[in-house]
């Protein structure tokens, strides 16, 4: 069975990509496996529950919120490879070695709603080429189609690595050895789907396009989509888009009215754009309604954005009602 410490190499070498590249994301991954331990661990390490702080967007941020975004901050920087880093958690990015070629975009851990209840909660990283010259915010802005890199581990019933250097996707699922062992190569999402994922609650507040899109769902086999869908929700989006790539589906955070100013909840640079290129390289597709969420230029590390992911003609059909509309 492969490890990921013989894949890399390896794949690196075929696809004539930087070792330097490697050493990052085997950073990464080894700051994963330091937080699933603690996510492991739950109650017994005294790490749930409310942290009494709140991250620059002003959310309350969870203990393990808090732990996992230093586990990932403090490996990162002790990486010469790597230039610099910017996290959800953090106001702005953090400086790290002047002469390192990589930039790490990450939510450290994404659907920490779920933690105390103990459903799948993930981290999720995005890789950049870092532009030469002084490290500024603009370094970072970088449209997605730019990352070199892009995955997430989820910390569920098995904790897997999903990982793209843009041939393709894998997944490993770590051993009791605390090894990552590739189980799949190369998931592909079919393109046509009867399964959706969005929170339901909100119905109220969407916008014209997606209050048809989604009636025309519930219409089921008699309505205008001629099939019966089912719907998921997990609260948690690495738990969400493991479940696209393994078997399609739809994932949907769409705008709507209670906050016109912002164009979405998640955000761009540490959510939208290395989950996009995830499912774009398993032939899955993903935008904010408007265009490829991988050609948006983003304006700040913090951007909110419309998400809309997953299946190619479930995708394609939500642009048409919004750019008709």
């Amino acid at each position: 069975m492969n490890t990921l410490a013989n894949f890399l190499p390896q794949h690196l070498q075929q696809h004539n990509l930087p070792a330097e590249l490697g050493n990052v994301l085997e950073t990464v991954t080894a700051a994963c496996c330091a937080i699933n331990n603690k996510v492991r661990l739950g109650a017994l390490a005294g790490v749930l529950g409310m942290a009494g702080t709140g991250n620059v967007q002003g959310e309350d941020q969870k203990k393990l919120d808090v732990i996992a975004n230093d586990i990932l901050i403090e490996a990162l920087k002790n990486n010469p490879n790597v230039g610099g880093l910017a996290s959800e958690e953090e106001d702005s990015f953090v400086a790290c070695h002047e002469n390192g070629g990589y930039l790490v975009l990450f939510d450290p851990l994404d659907g920490s709603s779920n933690i105390d209840v103990n459903i799948s909660v993930g981290t999720i990283f995005s890789i950049l080429a870092k532009p030469e010259g002084t490290l500024t915010t603009e370094s970072f802005l970088q449209k997605g189609r730019n990352q070199v890199a892009a995955g997430y581990v989820l910390y569920g019933p098995q904790t897997q690595l999903v990982l793209t250097l843009k041939h393709g996707v894998l997944v490993f699922t770590l051993n009791e050895q605390g090894e990552f062992i590739e189980t799949q190569s190369q998931p592909k999402i079919a393109a046509a789907t009867q399964e959706f994922a969005v929170n339901m609650s909100n119905q109220r507040h969407w916008q014209p396009p997606m209050q048809q899109y989604i009636a025309e769902l519930l219409a089921g086999k008699e309505g205008v989509r001629g099939k019966n869908y089912n719907m998921r929700w997990v609260a948690s989006m690495v738990a969400e888009i493991h479940r696209i790539l393994m078997r399609g589906g739809v994932f949907m955070y769409p705008q709507d009215k209670r906050d016109p100013s912002k164009p979405g909840k998640l955000r761009l640079m540490y959510e939208a754009n290395p989950m996009s290129l995830i499912l774009e390289q398993a032939d899955g597709a993903a935008s904010n309604a408007r265009q490829a969420m991988l050609d948006i230029q983003p304006e700040g590390l913090h951007q909110r954005v419309a998400v809309f992911m997953g299946s190619s003609e479930e995708v394609a059909y939500i642009n048409s009602l919004h750019q008709n509309a």
